[in-house]
């Protein structure tokens, strides 16, 4: 039977203390993936990435099975979250898969869709947008993968603290600010979708999974929201027909 479907994931979070989730996307590589059309990896595979020289047996397990996936014939295509925008040719290598810019615009189906991570469009976040634009200059990347593992770890871990309490301290005041800087900037959604002159944008990072419908100028535009996986798994479906936004249970 020919494969009719393309698949869509980010989010997943992929960390040694959820053990369930790891398995949870092992088997839906071993399963559902193998029938695809193609595999697309909006960010965030990983919870952390410091390096591709980073030590870690559940990286290998998904990299081995990732490829596998790949030899079976299903093109994978990854795109770097903020999370793991450290990810390089060296696992890209080992897991099969293609490292796509952020954005991208895709022929999907014959309808152009452009896919992100998300996190540019949420403009609103300045401190965040100023972070990453520091993370991902080249030079601060080289001067980073430099260092020995231990200080990459130590660095990493100030990060995740720091960004932490920020986003404790946001939930603790204005619960509608924190809402408004941690999704989408509506503003910067339209003003993306006239630059790509598309009409449709599937993106991860925020953690609110949904399918919206939008007017941009005189065009009627839909913007998907796929879902994290700290707790489920989250997968659209895409074929000539439609879609399908869907929870996926974990054992």
């Amino acid at each position: 039977m020919p494969r009719m479907t393309t698949l869509f994931v980010s989010d997943l979070h992929l960390d040694p203390a959820r053990p369930a989730i790891t398995a949870l996307f092992l088997d839906f590589l071993r399963g559902e993936a193998r029938q695809a059309d193609a595999l697309y990896i909006l960010g965030d595979l990983f919870e952390a990435w410091i390096g591709d020289d980073t030590p870690s047996p559940a990286a290998d397990a998904v990299a081995a099975e990732l490829h596998a996936l790949a030899d079976s014939g299903v093109p994978i295509y990854f795109m770097a979250g903020n999370r793991d925008f450290l990810v390089g040719a060296d696992y890209a290598a080992r897991a099969g898969f293609r490292i796509l810019p952020d954005p991208s615009v895709i022929d999907l189906y014959g309808r152009p869709t452009l896919l992100m991570h998300g996190d540019l469009l949420c403009t609103d976040d300045v401190a965040y947008q100023q972070f990453r634009a520091q993370t991902r200059d080249p030079a601060f990347i080289a001067q980073f993968l430099s260092q020995p593992l231990q200080a990459r770890v130590a660095f990493a871990q100030q990060a995740r603290t720091a960004s932490q309490a920020r986003q404790s301290e946001l939930k603790q005041g204005d619960r509608a600010q924190f809402e408004t800087v941690t999704d989408v900037a509506p503003a910067e959604v339209e003003a993306t979708f006239a630059r790509y002159g598309v009409d449709r944008l599937i993106h991860g990072h925020t953690h609110r999974p949904a399918i919206h419908s939008l007017q941009v100028g005189e065009a009627a535009c839909t913007r998907v929201v796929l879902g994290d996986w700290y707790e489920q798994g989250s997968v659209l479906r895409v074929d000539a027909d439609g879609m399908e936004l869907e929870s996926l249970a974990a054992r």
